[in-house]
């Protein structure tokens, strides 16, 4: 285990934002692959992390500021300074808190299935392991594929062995019940108030792990906020609609195009 996210990146001398790809609860960088090839294609600046929330260190895991805290220092390292954050399920609360923390960084922000409003969100494996699936076979796969999309297969069967093997280990479950937990501690309305730069929501109509509706009540008291709603789409718009994902992500980076003014 690496207290610390490491990343790969393409940068360039634009002034430009960058585009920040935040890792998710038990998925890696590998959600990222569409867009992240599409902006870097298109000459933007981007940059993701490799791991995710599971496989980093319980201390760093147990705070929302401190998954932040775990990003700002990659983007550091790298040499990125303002960057546009893009998050998916926990990462999303990571990116509202980064927005709220260090406005002269964080110059806007691209959030799906945030969760925060709503219940805990069902990543369909039970915390007691004397009673919940285990992490690999066909129950484990279907109760996984049910919770996060809503219709179809989107991991490859690598990917699956890969979250497999990492939620076996016990570290990985303490990580990812910190995290959990810290969702529900994290004042998100409160932070949200603090959030002054653009703000780009595009949700899964049928995100069943955290459905939209309970923010789309709140994102109204939002003059800087719009939301995009994905059709036939649940928990993971990246993977399950990437070309119009990918799409919404780079016209709302055109707002950037200019650089530093």
């Amino acid at each position: 285990m690496t207290s610390l996210f490491t990343a790969d990146h393409q940068l360039d001398e634009s002034g430009r934002p960058t585009a920040v790809f935040v890792s998710a609860l038990f998925a890696g960088g590998w959600i990222w692959d569409h867009p992240y090839e599409t902006l870097a294609a298109d000459g933007w600046p981007v940059l993701r992390t490799h791991q995710p929330v599971c496989a980093v260190d319980p201390k760093v895991a147990s705070t929302i500021e401190g998954l932040g805290d775990a990003m700002v220092a990659v983007c550091d390292e790298a040499g990125v300074d303002d960057m546009v954050v893009c998050a998916n399920s926990l990462g999303g609360l990571v990116a509202i808190d980064l927005a709220m923390r260090f406005p002269e960084r964080v110059k806007g922000i691209v959030v799906s299935g945030a969760p925060g409003l709503t219940a805990d969100p069902d990543v369909g494996l039970s915390m007691d392991r004397r009673a919940g699936v285990k992490p690999s076979g066909a129950e484990f796969e279907a109760r996984m594929m049910a919770a996060l999309f809503h219709s179809g297969r989107h991991f490859s069967d690598e990917q699956l062995r890969e979250t497999g093997t990492l939620l076996e280990k016990p570290q990985s479950m303490l990580s990812m019940a910190k995290s959990l937990r810290a969702t529900r501690s994290y004042p998100v309305q409160a932070a949200l108030d603090k959030v002054r730069c653009p703000s780009l929501y595009v949700w899964g109509r049928y995100d069943r792990m955290t459905p939209v509706d309970a923010w789309l009540d709140v994102l109204e008291a939002h003059p800087t906020s719009e939301v995009a709603l994905v059709e036939d789409c649940g928990h993971i718009p990246m993977l399950e609609r990437p070309d119009e994902y990918s799409s919404r992500l780079a016209r709302f980076m055109t707002k950037f195009a200019s650089g530093p003014a």
